[in-house]
C-alpha cells in the first residue's frame, strides 16, 4: 500500500473516531439535559397543581377539571391525587397510548426514562392529598432524535470536507515523491530529469535536492564518456586538417560497401587530387597550402551536401587526395558533381588560394556487386591519370561493368511495383547473439526479399537503389512491416525491423504503419523498429516517434551507429532498445589497439546509462573474443549466421 493510502487512511481513521466521540458525547449530553427538563417539568406541574387544588380539595368535580386540564395541556404519562388517609387515588388519569415518533431502536438505544414529582395539597394545617406527576418521554425522544440526526448530518458534511480538503493536502505534499518515482524511472529509460521546483517540506527538499544532485552528476559523468569517446573515434577514423573520415575508415568503408550485405552494391567512386602538391608546399608554404587542402575540404561538403545523400561517404585519403565515396549515384550525377567540383576549384585560383590551373583532378569510377576494394581503386587512378593527360577538362570517368548495371532500367518500375502490390516479399532472419552464449539468440533482424518475374529472390543490395530511386521506401516498409507482424503472430519470438527514412520523416507515412502496430499489440511488443543513424529525424520529431512506439509496447533501436557520435547525448531521454555499432569500426579489432580504445569508450559510454551495445558485421573469432572481453551484450555476423528464411522456433 502506497504512502498516500496510508496516510488517507489514519486521516479516515482518525476522523471517524473522533466524529464518533463527539456525536456520541452529543447524544449523551442531550439526554442527561433532556432528563433534566423532565424531571423539572414534572415537579413543576406537580406544584403548581398542588397549590390550585388546595381551595378545592373538597370539590371532587373541581379537583377533576382542574387536574384534566393540566394533563391535556402537557406532555405527561400519568397524573394522580391520591388521599393520604386512605392512599386510595381520588383522580387518576393515565395517558393511554401514546404515538411513537422514534425508531424503536433508537428510543432502545437512549433508553429515557419517564421522570416524576410530588406534591401536597394541605386542608388547613392537615395534609389531606397527594399530587403524583409523571412526564412522558416521547416529546423529549422526538427533541433528541432531531438533534442527534442534526449532530450526525454536520458531522458527516465537517468529515467529508476534511476528508477532500485533507486528501487535496496529502497530495500536494506527497506530489514531490511522485516527481522522484517519474525521475527514478526515467534514469532507468536512460534518461536525465531535473525537478525544477523544490517542495516546501525541508525533508522533502532535501531528497529532491539530493536526487538533482545524482542526476547532474550522472549527466556530467555521461558527458564526459561521450566527449572522450568523440575523441578517440576523431583520433582513429578523422583527420585532423580537415575534420573529414580519414584513409582507414575510406577502406573499412569501401570493404563494407563492396561486400556481402543488405546495402546497395552500385555505385560511383569519385577521387580528387590536387596539382602538385610537393611544389605548392614550395612555392606557397605549408600554412596557404592546408588553407587550401581544407578549402577543397568545405567545397566537397557543400557540393556532396546539395546533390548527395547522408550515406555518402567523404574522405582525406593522403596528403591531397580526396573520396567520395557515392553508392546509389548514377553516372549521370557523378558528372554533374564533377562539373560543379571544377567550378568551384577555378574560383579558388581566382582567389589566390591556388596558382596553378587546375587545382586539382578527379577520376570517376563505376562500383557494383562483386568488385574488389583494389580493382576499384585501380579504374578510380586510370580515370585520373587520364584527366592529367587531356587538357581540356580536369576529369575523367572509367566505365565499367556498374554503369550498366546503374543505369539500365530493366523493367525494374514494373515488376518491383508488381511485386509491393502482390506482396510477392520473402523475409529473411538474421540472428542476433548473447556474446557469451552465441547459442541464445537475442532476437532475429529481418532483412527482404524480392521475387522477380522468374520467381527468383533478389537480394536488398540489388532492388534498394530502385526503391529508393521510385520514391517507394515507405511501400516496402509497411508490405515489410505486414508480413514481419503475421510472422509473429505464428511464431512469438523478438525480431528487430528496419525503417527508412523515408517512413519516419513524414507523418502520413508514418500512419499506416502506426495504425498496424495498434492493430496488433502482442506482436507490437515482440518487435523493436530500427533506424539508421545516417537518416535520423529531427530531435523533436525522433523524440516524439519514441514516445508513440513505447506506449505501444514497440522497442526503438539504432543501427550503424558511430560515424555520428555527438548524437549520443540527445539520445539519453529517448529510451533505446539498443544500439548497432556500425561494423566498420570493428574489422580487425583484435589487431588494432586503436580501434579497440575507441570501441570500449564507445562501451563505457552506453554501459553508464545502462544502454545495450550490439556489434554488428562479426566476422572472425578473434574479433568476437575482444568484443566479449569490452562487455559487448550481442554481436550478429555471419560468424554465427547468414541472412535465411525462417527455420523454426528453436
Amino acid at each position: 500500500m502506497s504512502l498516500l493510502k496510508q496516510l488517507f487512511l489514519a486521516i479516515c481513521l482518525f476522523l471517524v473516531v473522533a466524529f464518533s466521540g463527539s456525536f456520541v458525547s452529543s447524544v449523551e449530553n442531550s439526554r442527561e439535559q433532556l432528563r433534566g427538563q423532565l424531571r423539572s417539568h414534572a415537579q413543576d406541574a406537580a406544584t403548581a397543581l398542588g397549590l390550585s387544588l388546595t381551595p378545592h380539595v373538597d370539590d371532587p368535580a373541581m379537583v377533576q377539571l382542574m387536574v384534566s386540564s393540566i394533563f391535556d395541556s402537557g406532555y405527561f404519562a400519568s397524573i394522580r391525587v391520591i388521599d393520604i388517609k386512605s392512599g386510595k387515588p381520588l383522580v387518576e388519569r393515565v395517558q393511554a397510548h401514546a404515538e411513537r415518533t422514534v425508531p424503536g431502536w433508537f428510543e432502545r438505544l437512549v433508553d429515557l426514562q419517564p421522570q416524576g414529582g410530588d406534591a401536597l395539597i394541605m386542608r388547613g394545617w392537615e395534609q389531606a392529598a397527594r399530587v403524583e406527576v409523571v412526564s412522558h418521554p416521547q416529546f423529549a425522544l422526538a427533541r433528541l432524535w432531531d438533534s442527534a440526526l442534526g449532530s450526525l448530518y454536520w458531522l458527516l458534511a465537517c468529515g467529508a470536507a476534511s476528508l477532500l480538503l485533507g486528501g487535496w493536502l496529502l497530495r500536494r505534499q506527497l506530489r514531490p515523491l511522485d516527481q522522484m518515482v517519474r525521475q527514478a524511472h526515467a534514469i532507468s529509460r536512460r534518461e536525465f530529469l531535473s525537478l525544477p521546483r523544490l517542495p516546501r517540506t525541508p525533508e522533502l527538499r532535501r531528497v529532491v535536492q539530493a536526487m538533482n544532485q545524482m542526476v547532474e552528476k550522472l549527466r556530467t559523468l555521461f558527458a564526459e564518456e561521450a566527449a572522450r569517446s568523440d575523441k578517440l573515434r576523431a583520433q582513429a577514423y578523422q583527420d585532423s586538417l580537415t575534420g573529414l573520415p580519414n584513409r582507414r575508415l575510406f577502406d573499412a568503408r569501401l570493404n563494407e560497401q563492396l561486400g556481402a550485405g543488405e546495402h546497395e552494391h552500385a555505385g560511383q567512386l569519385l577521387l580528387l587530387r590536387l596539382n602538385d602538391l610537393n611544389g605548392l608546399n614550395q612555392r606557397l608554404g605549408g600554412q596557404r597550402t592546408d588553407e587550401l587542402i581544407q578549402a577543397v575540404a568545405r567545397l566537397l561538403v557543400d557540393s556532396c551536401g546539395q546533390q548527395g545523400r547522408a550515406d555518402w561517404l567523404l574522405a582525406r585519403s593522403r596528403g591531397g587526395e580526396f573520396a567520395v565515396l557515392a553508392p546509389g549515384c548514377s553516372r549521370e550525377q557523378a558528372e554533374r558533381l564533377a562539373e560543379e567540383l571544377c567550378e568551384g576549384l577555378e574560383n579558388l585560383v581566382r582567389t589566390g588560394a591556388s596558382d596553378l590551373t587546375p587545382v586539382a583532378y578527379l577520376g570517376i569510377s563505376a562500383f557494383a556487386e562483386g568488385d574488389s576494394p583494389a580493382d576499384l581503386l585501380a579504374r578510380a587512378d586510370q580515370a585520373l591519370a587520364q584527366a592529367e593527360s587531356q587538357p581540356a577538362q580536369p576529369w575523367a570517368s572509367q566505365d565499367g561493368t556498374a554503369l550498366a548495371a546503374l543505369n539500365d532500367s530493366q523493367d525494374w518500375h514494373d515488376w518491383i511495383d508488381q511485386a509491393l502490390t502482390e506482396r510477392r516479399l520473402l523475409l529473411y532472419f538474421q540472428p542476433v547473439v548473447d556474446c557469451l552464449d552465441t547459442q541464445r539468440v537475442l532476437h532475429h533482424k529481418v532483412l527482404a526479399r524480392l521475387l522477380d518475374p522468374q520467381a527468383t529472390a533478389i537480394a536488398a543490395g540489388r532492388f534498394l537503389p530502385w526503391i529508393e530511386r521510385f520514391g517507394w521506401a515507405a511501400r516496402l516498409d509497411l508490405a515489410m512491416l505486414e508480413q514481419s507482424l503475421e510472422h509473429l503472430r505464428r511464431h512469438p519470438r523478438p525480431l528487430a525491423l528496419s525503417l527508412s527514412a523515408a517512413s519516419v520523416r513524414n507523418a502520413q507515412t508514418f500512419a499506416p504503419l502506426l495504425a498496424l502496430l495498434k492493430a496488433h499489440p502482442q506482436e507490437a511488443r515482440q518487435l523493436t523498429l530500427e533506424l539508421d543513424e545516417r537518416h535520423l529525424p529531427a530531435a523533436a520529431e525522433l523524440e516524439r516517434l519514441s514516445q508513440v512506439l513505447r506506449e505501444l509496447g514497440c522497442g526503438l533501436g539504432l543501427q550503424h551507429f558511430g560515424g555520428r557520435f555527438s548524437l549520443i547525448g540527445n539520445l539519453t531521454h529517448l529510451g533505446l532498445a539498443y544500439l548497432k555499432l556500425d561494423g566498420c569500426y570493428l574489422h580487425a579489432v583484435d589487431r588494432e589497439g586503436d580501434k579497440r580504445l575507441f570501441i570500449e569508450a564507445v562501451y563505457r559510454t552506453t554501459h553508464s546509462i545502462d544502454l545495450p551495445l550490439i556489434a554488428e558485421q562479426v566476422e572472425t573469432l578473434g574479433e568476437l573474443e575482444v568484443l566479449r572481453e569490452m562487455g559487448l551484450r550481442g554481436a550478429m555476423g555471419r560468424l554465427f549466421g547468414s541472412p535465411a528464411p525462417w527455420s523454426g522456433d528453436a
